[in-house]
C-alpha cells in the first residue's frame, strides 16, 4: 500500500474509532449524571453504590468481556453486535470517574442551596436543573477529558477480541490498523502513530476547550435566574469558604492558619465509611462461597492457587511502579504548584500525552526494552501518573495566595518548605490521585502483562510476563473452561481490592480528614 493510500485508510480507521468514543462517552455522561445524583442524594443508595463503584472501578476492563461478548455479539446480528461490544466495553473503562466527580460535585454543595431551593419550593427537575446540573457540569467535563484518555487506552483490546477459537473485529478502527501495522515495519508504525496523535490534539482543541467554556457559561446562566438574590449570597458564602479550603492550613501552623478554620477537605469521603458494612458483607460472602467451593471441589482450589501467586506477582509490579510514580509526581507537581509561572501550558500538553494510550505505543515500548517485566513495569507507569498529577493540580487551584506570600516573606526553602507547605499542600489530592491511579494500574495490567498483536488472546506475542493476574485474565478469555478460572481469579482480585480499600486507603483519608478537616 502507498503513501497516500495508507493515509487515507489510517484516517478513516482512526475517524471510526472516534465514532465509537464520542458514542461512548455521551452514554458514559449521561449514565453518570443519574448514577452520580441518585448516589448523592439519596442515603440508601449512597450507602450501596460507593462500595460497588469502588470495585467496578478497579476490576480490568477484560472482566466484563464475557458479558459483553455473549450479549452483544452473540444475541445481535453481525457488525451491529460487534460494535455494540466495543462500545460497551469502553463504556466500562470510561464512566467510573465521572461518577465519582458528579457525586462529589453535588456532595461539596453548601445547606444553604437545598434551604434556598425548599424557599422557592422547586421541583425535583428544578433542583435537578438549576442546582445539580450547574454544580456538576465543570466536574463532568473535567472527568470527561480524563475518560477520553481511559477509553482511548482500551481501543486496541476493545476494537480486537476473541469468543473461544473465532476471533471478532470491526471492519474500520484505529486500533485494528495498529494491530495489522505493528509488525509491518517502523514506517508505517510511525505514520499511524501521528495519524493518532493529530487527531488527539485536535479533539482537545476543536472539543474540549470550546466545551470547557460551554460549562462555565451555562453554570453562571443557568444558575442565577434560579435564586435570584439569595443564590448569589449563598453562592458568595461558598466562593468564601473554598477559598478558606486550603490543606497547608492545619491546626499546628499557626503563621499560616491565622483564625480561619478550613473547610473539611474530604467531607465527600467521609460518606463513603457508610458503605464499610457491605464491604464486609460482600467480604464474608465471598469467603464462605470460597470455602464451600474448595471443599466440594479439587479443579476450584487448583484455580484458587493459580490466581494467588498470579494476584501476588501482579500486586508487586503494580506497587513498584506506584512507588516510581510518586517518586517522579511529586516534585513534578510541587514545581507546576509553587515554581513554575507556566503550569496552565505544562497541563495541557500534560493532558494530551496522557490521552496517548500505552497500548498504541506498546510495540515501540517492546521492541526498544525486550523484556515483559520492563515493558510491564512501564505500561504500569504511565497508567497511574497521570491521575496523580491531574487530582494534585485539581485539589490545589483553590490555594489562597497567603500562601505563597507566606513562603516568599519567610523565606522558606528547603527541607523546612518541603515539610511544612509543599507536601501539605498537595496531600489530600496526593490520596485521591493514589486511589484512583492504583485503580488504572491493575485495569491495565491486562495488556501490560500479555499483549499481542490483536490486543487480546492473540497469537503472536508482543510482550509476556512470566507469571501475572493480567495475563491468566487475558488467556482465560479463549481458553475452554477458562470462564471458571477467570471467576476464580476475578473473586480473589475483588477480595484483595475491599482489603486495600479497608485497610490502607480508608485509614489514610481519615488521617487526611483529622488535619485538614480542623
Amino acid at each position: 500500500m502507498d503513501f497516500a493510500s495508507l493515509l487515507v485508510q489510517l484516517i478513516i480507521d482512526t475517524s471510526a474509532s472516534w465514532v465509537r468514543m464520542f458514542i461512548a462517552l455521551g452514554l458514559s455522561v449521561i449514565i453518570s449524571i443519574f448514577v452520580g445524583v441518585y448516589a448523592a442524594t439519596y442515603k440508601v443508595a449512597e450507602r450501596f453504590l460507593l462500595p460497588v463503584l469502588d470495585i467496578l472501578q478497579t476490576v480490568p476492563i477484560l472482566a466484563f468481556f464475557p458479558f459483553a461478548l455473549y450479549v452483544f455479539v452473540v444475541f445481535l446480528p453481525g457488525y451491529i453486535g460487534i460494535n455494540a461490544a466495543v462500545i460497551f466495553l469502553i463504556v466500562t473503562s470510561m464512566v467510573w470517574n465521572i461518577i465519582f466527580g458528579v457525586y462529589e460535585s453535588i456532595k461539596t454543595l453548601p445547606k444553604e442551596f437545598m434551604e434556598i431551593s425548599d424557599l422557592y419550593n422547586f421541583s425535583r427537575v428544578d433542583r435537578f436543573r438549576k442546582i445539580y446540573m450547574p454544580a456538576a457540569l465543570p466536574r463532568i467535563v473535567e472527568q470527561s477529558i480524563l475518560s477520553w484518555s481511559i477509553g482511548l487506552f482500551y481501543l486496541v483490546t476493545s476494537e480486537i477480541f476473541s469468543v473461544g477459537v473465532s476471533q471478532k473485529q470491526v471492519t474500520y478502527g484505529i486500533g485494528v490498523a495498529f494491530a495489522t501495522i505493528a509488525t509491518q515495519g517502523v514506517a508505517q508504525y510511525a505514520m499511524a502513530l501521528a495519524v493518532f496523535v493529530c487527531f488527539v490534539v485536535a479533539t482537545r482543541f476543536l472539543f474540549f476547550m470550546p466545551i470547557e467554556k460551554y460549562a462555565t457559561k451555562y453554570m453562571k446562566q443557568n444558575a442565577k435566574p434560579a435564586l435570584a438574590g439569595r443564590y448569589e449570597k449563598a453562592m458568595a458564602n461558598w466562593i468564601a469558604r473554598r477559598t478558606k479550603k486550603v490543606p497547608v492550613i492545619i491546626k499546628h501552623n499557626p503563621i499560616i492558619n491565622g483564625k480561619r478554620k478550613p473547610v473539611n477537605y474530604n467531607a465527600d469521603v467521609q460518606e463513603h465509611s457508610g458503605g464499610r458494612r457491605i464491604y464486609y458483607i460482600f467480604g464474608a460472602a465471598v469467603a464462605i462461597m470460597l470455602v464451600y467451593i474448595f471443599l466440594s471441589n479439587n479443579l476450584v482450589l487448583r484455580y484458587e492457587m493459580e490466581s494467588l501467586v498470579a494476584l501476588a506477582f501482579s500486586f508487586v509490579r503494580v506497587w513498584a511502579a506506584f512507588i516510581a510514580i510518586l517518586a517522579v509526581a511529586i516534585p513534578v507537581c510541587v514545581y507546576l504548584v509553587f515554581v513554575s509561572k507556566i503550569s496552565s501550558k505544562y497541563l495541557l500538553l500534560f493532558q494530551i500525552l496522557a490521552s496517548i494510550p500505552a497500548t498504541v505505543l506498546l510495540p515501540a515500548i517492546a521492541i526498544s526494552i525486550k523484556n515483559g517485566d520492563l515493558v510491564a513495569f512501564v505500561v504500569f507507569f504511565l497508567s497511574g501518573i497521570w491521575y496523580i498529577i491531574f487530582s494534585v493540580m485539581a485539589s490545589t487551584r483553590t490555594l489562597p495566595q497567603t500562601i505563597f506570600e507566606v513562603k516568599r516573606i519567610f523565606g522558606v526553602r528547603g527541607k523546612s518548605a518541603w515539610r511544612n507547605i509543599y507536601l501539605k499542600a498537595i496531600m489530600p489530592g496526593l490520596v485521591t490521585g493514589a486511589l484512583t491511579g492504583i485503580a488504572a494500574e491493575w485495569n491495565a495490567s491486562i495488556v501490560a502483562e500479555y499483549f499481542t498483536t490483536t490486543g487480546v488472546s492473540g497469537t503472536n506475542v508482543i510482550s509476556s510476563v512470566g507469571i501475572g493476574l493480567g495475563k491468566l485474565l487475558d488467556l482465560s478469555v479463549s481458553t475452554p473452561g477458562g470462564l471458571l478460572l477467570m471467576a476464580i481469579a476475578l473473586l480473589n482480585l475483588v477480595a484483595m481490592i475491599v482489603l486495600v480499600n479497608t485497610f490502607v486507603w480508608k485509614r489514610l483519608y481519615r488521617q487526611v480528614s483529622k488535619v485538614y478537616g480542623g
